[in-house]
């Protein structure tokens, strides 16, 4: 006859049954620690190989390599939160001007797929930023991914000089006709909400790790999510 463990912690003494309990919890989660490592090992080979085998030259593989960066970043990432080692932000002179085109490149497809519009408006000379260019490139890319997610229309990526800041401005149309406003969900349904907003969250951390500042704007004529960013030797 099997016996279950919180029948084995039951009939214990108090001081004994918190050590069993304290013992079985750290046992699993030293268990599912080594599980997630496993996992993540597993994910790093298959992006190694995909970075190789790109192609020596093209636009296409450089947006592709960008966007491989920035999955080997979430890794990363997720490898410190695994194993509690403090995330630090690369001090690396970044050129903005490759980070929005290879942003625009990676969604052109999405955008010819539903038939939208999807434009660079750039007037930021050789702006450069101080900082991670993943990071920076995963701001970017979910303020796209936002824009395709939650407007209409046009979207426009613009990249301009604002003082010794660069301004990273991602515009659509405004919702769509007939959209109307998600309702507010019941206590019940916190936890689907949890699934979502998580692109947002990562352009503020992105702006805060590198002294800038993040605003977002939704009417039904018109969005924007503006990035503000310090230029490298400006102030921080």
């Amino acid at each position: 006859m099997s016996v279950e463990l919180a029948e084995i912690v039951a009939g214990l003494p108090l001081a004994a049954s918190l050590a069993m309990a304290t013992g079985i919890t750290a046992f699993r989660q030293g268990r599912r620690r080594s599980s997630l490592n496993e996992a993540i090992h597993e994910l790093r080979r298959p992006l190694q190989a995909l970075a190789l085998s790109l192609p020596a030259e093209s636009r296409g593989a450089e947006a592709m390599g960008s966007a491989l960066q920035m999955a080997a970043a979430a890794v990363d990432r997720l490898d410190r939160e695994i194993n509690g080692v403090a995330a630090r932000v690369a001090a690396e002179r970044v050129a903005v001007r490759p980070i929005a085109e290879f942003a625009i490149e990676r969604w052109r497809g999405r955008a010819a797929a539903e038939g939208r519009s999807l434009q660079l408006r750039w007037s930021a000379g050789e702006a450069e930023l101080r900082g991670d260019e993943a990071e920076l490139g995963q701001a970017v890319d979910n303020l796209i991914s936002n824009a395709f997610e939650h407007g209409a229309g046009e979207i426009a990526v613009d990249v301009r000089r604002a003082g010794d800041f660069v301004r990273v401005e991602v515009c659509d149309e405004g919702r769509a006709k007939g959209v109307l406003r998600r309702p507010r969900r019941r206590v019940r349904d916190r936890g689907a909400r949890r699934r979502h907003g998580h692109g947002l969250r990562i352009v503020r951390r992105a702006a805060a790790r590198h002294g800038g500042s993040f605003r977002l704007r939704r009417s039904a004529h018109g969005s924007g999510a503006r990035l503000l960013l310090p230029l490298a030797g400006g102030p921080r």
